[in-house]
């Protein structure tokens, strides 16, 4: 006896409710997504095989950028303020403390400090300001603020102390930058790069593969 023949019914399924959750996953992504904010002062840095990285805390940071200008900034807000009161007390520039230490870095000389606390904040970008003097060893006001970061930081750790440099900058202000960190006993500062994977075959590399088969070293 031969089996009973079902009738075949085509498949359909109802992809509504699928289209609608993936909009409204799309829609959630779009409203909560942050965009980078552009970088006030635009750096280059060079590229390098190291895989330190940086701290992101209780850390000082010198910028050079491609034209030679030098930035300071740092984090500790407390520091900052030791900053503004030595200057106020030592300059008589009549900073606005609070100013000051909501500022996210500086670039100007100490006579202008005022001046450029002042500034709205989309005004504060490296292209439009003269920098920290820093061009040679009779004008170098980074000897002056390293001494003041020295001195705000006597009695608590710094944990680094950040040199970033544009890949174009000119050796001569690196040079005028690590001078002001020799003279106020800052003998150790890292390097900020773009790290990239060890070349194959060079020593480093051998070595890398040796320790645990990674293409960067430890």
């Amino acid at each position: 006896m031969s089996r009973p023949k079902l009738p075949r019914k085509s498949t359909s399924i109802d992809m509504t409710a699928m289209c609608d959750v993936a909009f409204l996953l799309l829609s959630f992504f779009i409203l909560t997504t942050k965009f980078k904010a552009s970088e006030a002062i635009t750096v280059t840095t060079p590229s390098s095989v190291a895989s330190k990285v940086a701290p992101d805390k209780d850390f000082v940071l010198v910028t050079i950028d491609k034209d030679g200008k030098v930035f300071l900034s740092m984090d500790d807000v407390s520091k900052k303020e030791a900053i503004a009161n030595a200057l106020n007390s030592s300059k008589h520039l009549g900073i606005d403390v609070k100013a000051f230490k909501e500022a996210e870095f500086f670039g100007t000389s100490f006579s202008q400090l005022p001046q450029f606390l002042a500034l709205p904040k989309e005004k504060r970008q490296g292209a439009l300001l003269p920098g920290i003097p820093c061009k040679d060893s009779t004008n170098n006001e980074m000897v002056e603020w390293m001494q003041l970061v020295y001195n705000a930081y006597q009695g608590s750790q710094m944990k680094a102390l950040l040199l970033k440099g544009d890949n174009n900058a000119k050796y001569p202000a690196f040079k005028n930058v690590i001078d002001a960190f020799k003279k106020n006993d800052f003998l150790k500062f890292q390097m900020i790069t773009n790290p990239e994977s060890v070349p194959q075959g060079t020593d480093l590399w051998i070595d890398a593969q040796k320790k645990g088969g990674s293409s960067k070293p430890e």
